[in-house]
């Protein structure tokens, strides 16, 4: 073969490498929790679904909670290869705005089903729900109607928990129990230690000992004997409802400042609010979708307890006094 031909073979094929790599796809990497993208979570529907409208491969990162999400973020900085953090909620919400590393969103957010107005320019909700203590009904007949009789009953139910400072649920526990005993918070916890079997890492092991019979009752969610109905037709499980009511949870979506992808991004943001997103939520994240008439859910939802009244900090009280309550809990639970 002449060089004059090997050159123009060569030539050829750069300008094939050139093409195919002007036209590959771009790729969106959403940082979330790895329940979100389990096989059983929402996180392979909601790719199927993204990827067939954005002509892109969306690439979801599992970590281990919202606050390990924001960890990584911030060690990570501009270096960061996310586009999306997908998965903290509002008691992480003012601490992540704080580290500058978001953009606004530019959306609005229309027919909203969050009880309450949402109006954070930085992140989007895209479901919510609430905390709750869940209970075999067949073993454990007269469950606490309060969280006051749940800490004070000395003869009450073995409970397993998560840590607040690697859990959300653990974090929204602790907001739970400063919220209905205040100063006397500390107090509450001494008391509760002597029954607490296990604090985990993280909500997957806590559930998974308590359906191994580890404890009479787990922190988790209201909706979390919706999975047990829908899922597994069984309908044992229930959550505990407290008549001072249940700490509310509202998941949220940001926009990561260094993201080479932000038209993308705000295009999966705009995404996260559509009904093909917000459909697939109930019965794959089992929480109650930010954007989504009742009227849509599943119809065993309406079993639920009502966790009214609602309980919530503001986010920047949260970012204030976090770290100063966590201690707090510490400090009770080596007692």
């Amino acid at each position: 073969m002449s060089s004059v031909k090997r050159y123009r073979g060569f030539l050829f094929l750069c300008l094939c490498v050139a093409f195919n790599t002007a036209i590959a796809a771009p790729t969106l990497v959403v940082y979330t929790y790895d329940s979100f993208t389990s096989d059983w979570g929402p996180g392979p529907q909601v790719k199927a679904a993204f990827e067939q409208q954005c002509s892109c491969n969306l690439e979801l990162v599992g970590l281990e909670d919202g606050v390990s999400m924001l960890n990584r973020l911030r060690l990570e900085g501009g270096n960061t290869r996310a586009d999306i953090l997908l998965g903290i909620d509002t008691s992480l919400t003012a601490e992540a705005r704080a580290t500058g590393l978001f953009d606004p969103h530019q959306l609005i957010l229309k027919n909203s089903s969050l009880p309450q107005p949402w109006q954070d320019t930085i992140f989007l909700p895209y479901d919510y729900g609430y905390f709750a203590f869940i209970y075999n009904t067949e073993l454990l007949s007269d469950p606490p109607h309060s969280l006051k009789q749940l800490v004070e009953d000395d003869n009450g139910p073995s409970i397993l928990i998560q840590d607040p400072r690697t859990s959300t649920p653990g974090l929204g526990l602790l907001l739970w129990v400063k919220k209905v005993y205040g100063d006397q918070a500390d107090q509450a916890w001494v008391r509760l230690s002597k029954r607490i079997v296990t604090v985990s890492k993280g909500w997957s092991e806590a559930y998974g000992l308590f359906l191994k019979q580890e404890a009479d009752m787990v922190l988790s969610y209201t909706t979390s004997p919706a999975y047990h109905i829908i899922a597994e037709q069984d309908k044992r499980f229930a959550a505990a409802r407290f008549s001072e009511g249940h700490y509310q949870q509202i998941e949220v979506a940001g926009l990561v400042k260094s993201s080479q992808q932000k038209q993308l991004a705000r295009q999966f943001l705009s995404f996260m609010l559509s009904e093909d997103f917000q459909a697939i939520i109930p019965t794959t994240n089992w929480m109650y979708p930010a954007v989504l008439a009742d009227d849509k859910l599943p119809p065993d939802f309406a079993q639920l307890i009502d966790p009214s009244p609602v309980l919530l900090f503001d986010d920047n009280e949260v970012a204030r006094q976090r770290k100063d309550w966590v201690d707090e809990w510490l400090d009770a639970m080596s007692q």
